[in-house]
């Protein structure tokens, strides 16, 4: 009998929530079959059956929380000694099949020959979650998987007619009994709910506020896009942040409270927030110091879109050492932001607005000025040190071709 585990998928995860059994009692499965979707506290993850056989029991129910290293179902059928090893190389396989570029084009071809509709983790959410069978669904691309637009589209064709109005005597018995909506509080919003708690009763979190003239930048980038290149802000952003990380490194860093020691980390991996429907996830772009602005470009494009489609691996949100939230495209003007433990500090760019300014010859011009905001951990750093380092981040967007000058 194989017992089938809740494994770590990706950054030291302690538990995840049961979302939904891809098999039953009776199934007959392969290795590598996926057996159940997982909601860990970032994303949505199938784990693979890590041996042949036929499913005899589903022990835990769906909806339920449990810890890594718990029991989910068994697999009666795999030979004593192979099922050994693949219960101890399981987690391993899956993270090396995530990671593996063809691994999307094998995972269809097992999972068309059992006849299992081909649909993400996120496209079956969101089936589940308007009570859709998704076998119902007609799939509009031809490699025969189901998305999200074609649920969307079954839902819209499936809508129930309008009732007509009620009369004002009823409306008014009818608000009289009127209940709230409720919203499930589980998932990914709830695992959201545990690290920013666990981080702002852990972490003393001190704000610091600041501005940056964007006015040189906006105007680089723009003779940029005349040239044909196209760079966001954000990229400029996160090659300014990976300098002024290397001159204060206390910021690129982790509190071992255990043992008494700052770890100061010599890897620049910085986080980007994305917010989705699901929650804030943050994708992770690794080694920002070895890579050019243009490819911490793409790299940002890449994630977001991964992130929105909820497509994200494990890989992709693992080992962050900073994190950003750059919120300014939605309007905001100001937030003390959480850290994202157990990292030291998180900085938030908010509104670029046109302002009135003093140049040196005294005289006043229409800038672009950006308000940013960090919180740090105070017992790890102090104000004085986090003015210096967003005063050296300024300077390097304030001076682009000072930028420049730093990464030769």
């Amino acid at each position: 009998m194989l017992e089938v585990k809740l494994h770590d998928i990706g950054e030291g995860m302690t538990e995840g929530e049961i979302l939904h059994y891809l098999v039953k009692p009776g199934d007959q499965v392969i290795a590598d079959q996926p057996l159940v979707e997982v909601q860990t506290d970032k994303m949505v993850a199938e784990l693979p059956s890590p041996g042949a056989g036929t499913v005899k029991e589903i022990v835990v129910d769906t909806g339920t929380t449990v810890q890594v290293g718990t029991t989910l179902l068994y697999i009666e059928g795999a030979g004593s000694q192979a099922a050994a090893a693949q219960e101890k190389t399981a987690a391993k396989a899956e993270t090396a099949q995530l990671a593996q570029p063809e691994a999307k084009e094998r995972k269809q071809a097992f999972i068309s020959s059992f006849n299992r509709v081909l649909a993400t983790p996120y496209t079956r959410k969101i089936a589940r979650d308007h009570n859709i069978n998704i076998e119902d669904v007609t799939p509009s691309d031809p490699s025969g998987r189901v998305t999200e637009e074609d649920v969307y589209r079954f839902l819209k064709g499936d809508q129930q007619p309008q009732k007509e109005a009620a009369s004002p005597e009823a409306t008014a018995v009818s608000a009289q009994q009127t209940t709230p909506d409720e919203i499930p509080f589980r998932g990914m919003r709830k695992q959201i709910a545990k690290k920013m708690t666990k981080s702002l009763f852990t972490i003393p979190h001190v704000t610091h506020f600041d501005e940056v003239n964007m006015t040189n930048l906006l105007k680089l980038r723009e003779e940029l896009k005349a040239a044909g290149v196209s760079v966001s802000v954000p990229a400029f952003f996160v090659k300014a942040l990976v300098i002024a990380l290397k001159d204060f490194p206390v910021f690129n860093a982790e509190l071992d409270e255990e043992n008494e020691k700052i770890l100061l980390k010599k890897d620049y991996h910085i986080g980007m927030a994305v917010d989705t429907e699901d929650g804030l996830i943050v994708p992770v772009v690794h080694d920002a110091d070895k890579k050019s602005i243009q490819t911490i470009h793409e790299d940002i494009k890449r994630l977001n879109e991964k992130a929105r489609e909820g497509k994200l691996k494990p890989a992709d949100i693992q080992n962050s050492t900073f994190t950003v939230s750059n919120v300014g495209p939605l309007g905001s003007i100001g937030a003390t932001p959480i850290i994202n433990h157990p990292e030291t500090a998180l900085i938030a760019f908010h509104k670029t607005k046109k302002v009135p300014l003093v140049n040196e010859n005294d005289e006043i011009v229409i800038g672009h000025v950006m308000t940013l905001s960090m919180s740090f951990d105070h017992r790890v750093a102090d104000g004085a040190t986090a003015v210096a380092f967003t005063n050296r981040f300024a300077s390097l967007i304030e001076q682009p071709n000072k930028l420049m000058l730093e990464m030769i």
